[in-house]
């Protein structure tokens, strides 16, 4: 489903040009839950912006489904990203005047789905995060975990085949970080493709398969069984 090869991304900090990924690959096959660990600035962060087109690669290739990403356009890159990939990031990106109802529609008003479909498909994403009774409240009315949960909310809601996660427990504390992971375990096991973007090496260790990234390199795969 994602294959990488030979990725480089240079960013031009000042009088420094820093390579944030240097020749990197990596190959993630449909229904696969794996973990991208690395510390800050190892370049884990980059290769979830490629992922998930929200950033191009300044060499190397790309293929999403068997298809190049140099090849679409970006009204069709944003398409990808609206209906293939569903994210999660750390800080939850809720907009603070809309209900949890209302940041999970917002998606699919994108899509132009009829509001009627819309309401039927919100009640169907916001239960199977165990949050349709919080539906009416504002994030500032929600914990931390239900915050992310109605982000994960928003991520399934246009039934992606990618969940691209960023540091998704990063602002938990632990019990309800496991609350949050045994969640992306369910969209795994219900067939769904799943990469997370961590530092945390107990939630890494979650996952099928955990791909370390240093300076900018994938240096080894670890297989947790």
């Amino acid at each position: 489903m994602i294959q990488l090869t030979n990725i480089c991304k240079r960013y031009q900090m000042g009088e420094e040009m820093v390579h944030a990924l240097d020749h990197a690959s990596l190959h993630v096959e449909k229904g696969e839950f794996i973990s991208l660990v690395g510390s800050s600035g190892s370049g884990k962060s980059t290769m979830m912006n490629i992922i998930g087109c929200l950033d191009t690669a300044d060499e190397g290739e790309y293929l999403l489904d068997g298809q190049p990403i140099k090849d679409y356009s970006e009204k069709e890159l944003a398409r990808i990203r609206n209906q293939k990939i569903g994210f999660v990031f750390q800080n939850f990106n809720l907009l603070p005047k809309m209900t949890a109802a209302e940041n999970v529609e917002l998606p699919l008003i994108y899509q132009r789905i009829p509001s009627a479909r819309r309401k039927e498909m919100v009640i169907e994403a916001l239960n199977q995060v165990h949050l349709f009774e919080r539906r009416s409240h504002k994030p500032t009315e929600l914990s931390g975990g239900q915050q992310q949960r109605v982000a994960i909310a928003r991520a399934l809601v246009t039934n992606p085949s990618i969940f691209l996660a960023d540091e998704p427990t990063g602002a938990l504390d632990s019990r309800t970080s496991e609350e949050i992971m045994l969640l992306f375990h369910e969209l795994h096991e219900q067939g769904n493709t799943v990469v997370v973007i961590t530092h945390n090496e107990d939630v890494a260790n979650q996952t099928d398969r955990k791909v370390r990234i240093k300076d900018g390199k994938v240096s080894e795969v670890d297989f947790v069984w």
